[in-house]
């Protein structure tokens, strides 16, 4: 299988990572990919004790922690800034299969 590659500045070939999820066990949500990423690829969602997504706003729920998720991966060039920041090493990438 051949994927999308593409050239850096010094003409070297180079095939993207595009961000497929973030593991939710790993994540501290601490938000540094979030900063990272300015093509809004990303956001912090809550979840509950069972680990499932919950509404910030629904007060019925109790919000155990905060993680990343992606939102909008059809916006992510592949560039891996996030996983550059991320002190956990909790994001999962696939380069794009070539048509």
């Amino acid at each position: 299988m051949t994927f999308v590659t593409g050239l850096t500045f010094g003409g070297e070939t180079w095939t993207p990572q595009y961000l497929k999820e973030i593991i939710k066990d790993k994540c501290l949500g601490c938000g540094r990919c979030f900063k990272a990423c300015g093509r809004g690829v990303m956001a912090l969602i809550a979840l509950n004790e069972d680990g499932e997504v919950v509404d910030e706003d629904d007060d019925d729920d109790e919000i155990e922690r905060k993680v990343m998720s992606v939102i909008n991966a059809a916006k992510c060039i592949g560039c891996q800034a996030c996983d550059r920041v991320c002190p956990k090493a909790c994001h999962v990438y696939e380069p794009l299969a070539a048509t």
